[in-house]
């Protein structure tokens, strides 16, 4: 062996030696070539070349290393992929890292201005890759770093902002899809005009806004609120504006991604489960699309239509607006007159669009009224720090745009209006004022015959009182008026029998068609069940929910008095054969989105966070246009303040509906109602009841019926066959896939109900794939092959005899 040989050996078992004691770092005098990989210091980061999903192409890149492989979190060259091995990734004299093709030829590079002695180029835990001196072990003492130029992806410790001193954007982009890390259609990045806020952008249009900060959150995304797994915050100075979230918990990695649909989803790391979690997303409905409703109008998702002027605002082009084409906004009935103007308080509201505003921290907002009246271009005015009563002040000049309605907003917002529109104000004031007097009058002249009137009932009220009507707005109704309506309870007025007992159609003289449902005296439930679903409906307004008119507590009664749903219930419809053909995709579909919209309310968005606990078909009442409410609070659960999570020795409910984890450990969530969602989506798509469904060829259920169909590539064999001649395959695969997402088996990977209600409405938003079911696995009983009601017969068929299995 000659001297040059030797020579080489040594050198490579030199480098062999400072990559293993060093696998973390690139220096000058070492090359990454594909396959090569260097790893983060505690093994969490590793930073190599990949192939991005079916891609051929091979780009450098940061994934997790000891959770998720091939959840990548940043790469270098997105623009200019090799289409080969052949990339060497180096690091040159000058700190610059350099990647090169087999023509040696550079594809990507990095810049500094900083000139190094010694540098080196080192990936830390954070996933942030570094270039900086070996000697200077500051770690904020850096010629380049990665954090500065993200991907779709932000990481805790990354900024979202930008460096008024430097220039840095720093800002994340979409990818063009999933196999695709090229810069795709969506942007999000700070807008720095007026009070700075997030917008997401398409090409040139903006999609999406998070509205201003306001000391605890962005005003369009209530929903990001303090938690276990992140905290968070806003920064804005004379040198920088950005917002950035740490991590509380270094076990829990979190990120946040523009997917290529354009939506901010925010994942967290699960380790039981050993998948990413949905945290939450930043759009959850249509009323996040910027300015939908045009100016002087606010979104509110459960109206139809959506967008409503402001109080004191008209439509600007009423046609238009009737015809649904809402961008012209609304404009003021009343004229202003600048210095003799007011301001009316609008509340749970999104703030507008803040690129036409100025702000001032130190002042507060009796001062900053006195500025925007005094502005005859002033529109409005608001608090800038909701916290501690609120400080600083936030003015408007233009029209007011992109507002939506959030009841969890805690900014209010001072609109400006005319002076004539506050006396207005003052005048209703005075009518109602005058009429309450005048009622007091009226009272005060009865109340002898109240007092006879309160000992002749002394013991209806007392029953009153026990279930709890004292305090609501509720009507009492009298036994004798109730058993008019239904002519005395007659046989022929039951139209439904529950576990509360059974239901009568009635008619109120000269009023509307009423439903009553009687406790029956062999009921499993009583006064505890009647007492919970008057508290819990009595203070729940919401077009997809079931409207209580009142209740009968007379002697030994106990019924409650809805409004008349003319088309019964959703099982009435898709399970049976001759009445499931009239319910076409269109309708079932409006149904599925509506039960998910009445679910979001009770969840998220009505002032007490609700759990249903016996979602079901039968628990979905139809109204005259076919619009889903959801029935039937008698088993709900309240839950306050933070509490995310309850758990009963008593499991109450209905069996193939029912979570795992509330069948098996009675504990009950808002996913445990996601759970009861999904399994009556698959009903809905299928015609076909859970439990009662059996196949020749296996012994699953309903959900795992899907679940094989779903994983063979052959998901529309599921879609009820009445269904043929009218559904949109489209909508058909999204809503099992949503379904399937919904029913998986462990709680923290199904959604929540924002991002249902959002998958549902926006069939261009790509979804994640769905996990196995839980209770997939189900042996059909003999029992359920007596139904015959799962058939579709048309009206062509001969007459048979159905039986009814409901």
């Amino acid at each position: 062996m000659n001297f040059l040989s030797c020579l080489f050996i040594c050198f490579n078992f030199l480098s062999i030696t400072l990559i293993s004691t060093a696998l973390d770092t690139i220096t000058i005098d070492q090359q990454l070539k594909d396959g090569d990989t260097i790893i983060s210091a505690d093994g969490v980061c590793e930073l190599g070349f990949f192939r991005p999903g079916n891609s051929t192409n091979r780009d450098v890149g940061i994934w997790y290393k000891k959770i998720s492989a091939g959840t990548v979190v940043w790469v270098a060259n997105r623009n200019s992929p090799i289409n080969d091995t052949s990339g060497v990734l180096m690091l040159n004299p000058d700190g610059i890292l350099v990647l090169i093709n087999s023509t040696n030829a550079i594809i990507w590079s990095s810049n500094s201005s900083k000139i190094l002695k010694n540098p080196i180029a080192r990936l830390l835990d954070s996933g942030n890759f570094i270039v900086r001196d070996e000697n200077n072990n500051d770690p904020e003492n850096f010629a380049w770093q990665s954090f500065d130029y993200p991907g779709d992806t932000l990481l805790p410790g990354m900024k979202l902002g930008r460096n008024f001193v430097t220039g840095l954007d720093w800002y994340i982009s979409s990818w063009k899809s999933i196999d695709d890390p090229d810069v795709g259609e969506y942007v999000d990045r700070f807008d720095i005009e007026g009070y700075p806020q997030l917008f997401v952008w398409k090409g040139s249009s903006i999609s999406f806004s998070s509205g201003p900060w306001n000391g605890l959150a962005f005003s369009g995304s209530p929903n990001l609120q303090p938690n276990t797994y992140f905290s968070f915050g806003f920064v804005l100075n004379q040198e920088e504006v950005y917002y950035k979230y740490d991590l509380k918990n270094g076990s829990l990695p979190t990120r946040v991604v523009l997917t290529p649909g354009g939506l901010i989803n925010h994942y967290t790391w699960i380790d039981r489960t050993e998948s990413w979690f949905l945290y939450l997303t930043a759009q959850f409905d249509n009323c996040d699309r910027f300015t939908l409703c045009g100016p002087y109008a606010s979104c509110v998702i459960n109206n139809s239509p959506p967008c409503e002027c402001l109080r004191g605002f008209k439509p600007k082009f009423p046609q238009q607006w009737d015809a649904a084409d809402w961008s012209s906004g609304c404009v003021r009935r009343s004229p202003l007159v600048c210095q003799q103007d007011g301001f009316r308080t609008f509340t749970g509201i999104k703030v507008p669009d803040t690129r036409k505003s100025w702000y001032n921290e130190s002042i507060g907002l009796e001062e900053c009224k006195t500025l925007c009246l005094a502005d005859c271009n002033c529109t409005a005015y608001s608090n800038l720090d909701v916290r501690n009563g609120g400080s600083g002040c936030l003015l408007w000049f233009g029209d007011l745009i992109d507002m939506r309605e959030l009841s969890a907003n805690q900014q209010e917002l001072f609109v400006r209006v005319a002076a004539s529109e506050l006396d207005q104000d003052k005048k209703r004031k005075r009518k109602q004022s005058r009429l309450i007097a005048i009622i007091s009058a009226v009272v005060a002249t009865c109340v002898l015959g109240l007092l006879a009137w309160r000992a002749f009932h002394r013991r209806r009220k007392r029953t009153g009182r026990e279930v709890g009507t004292d305090d609501m707005e509720l009507p009492l109704f009298d036994l004798v008026t109730v058993a008019t309506a239904t002519k005395n309870f007659s046989s022929a007025n039951v139209i439904g029998e529950g576990g509360f007992g059974p239901v009568y159609k009635g008619k109120l003289p000269n009023g509307p068609e009423i439903a009553v449902k009687r406790l029956s005296e062999y009921s499993g439930q009583g006064l505890q069940e009647l007492k919970n679903e008057v508290i819990l409906i009595s203070k729940l307004q919401h077009r997809n929910l079931v409207k209580l008119l009142g209740c009968c507590l007379e002697g030994e009664e106990r019924m409650l008095i809805y409004e008349f749903m003319p088309n019964n219930s959703l099982d009435y419809f898709i399970f049976d054969s001759r009445r499931k053909g009239s319910l076409v995709w269109r309708n079932r579909y409006k149904i599925a989105t509506g039960i998910s919209r009445g679910l979001l309310y009770l969840h998220q968005d009505s002032r007490l966070r609700i759990i249903h606990r016996d979602l079901k078909s039968s628990n979905i009442l139809l109204d005259t246009d076919l619009n889903p409410r959801i029935s039937d609070f008698g088993l709900a659960k309240i839950f306050v303040g933070d509490q995310m999570e309850g758990k009963t020795k008593r499991v109450i409910g209905t069996y193939g509906y029912m979570a795992p984890e509330y069948a098996v450990d009675g504990k009950f969530s808002v996913k445990s109602d996601v759970f009861s969602l999904g399994v009556l989506l698959l009903e809905i798509v299928s015609g076909r009841k859970n439990r009662k469904f059996h196949h020749l060829n296996h012994h699953h259920n309903l959900l795992g019926h899907a679940w094989l169909l779903w994983n063979e590539g052959k998901a529309l064999e599921l879609m009820d066959e009445c269904l043929k001649e009218s559904y949109v395959e489209s909508q058909v695969i999204r809503c099992i896939q949503v379904s399937l997402l919904c029913v998986q088996k462990f709680p923290e990977n199904r959604p929540n109900m924002a991002s249902i209600v959002f998958w549902l409405s926006n069939e261009d938003v790509e979804l994640p794939q769905p996990k196995q079911p839980g209770f997939y696995i189900e042996r059909y009983s003999t029992e359920s092959n007596k139904s015959t009601d799962e058939r579709c017969i048309t009206e062509n068929t001969m007459s048979l005899t159905i039986l009814e299995a409901r």
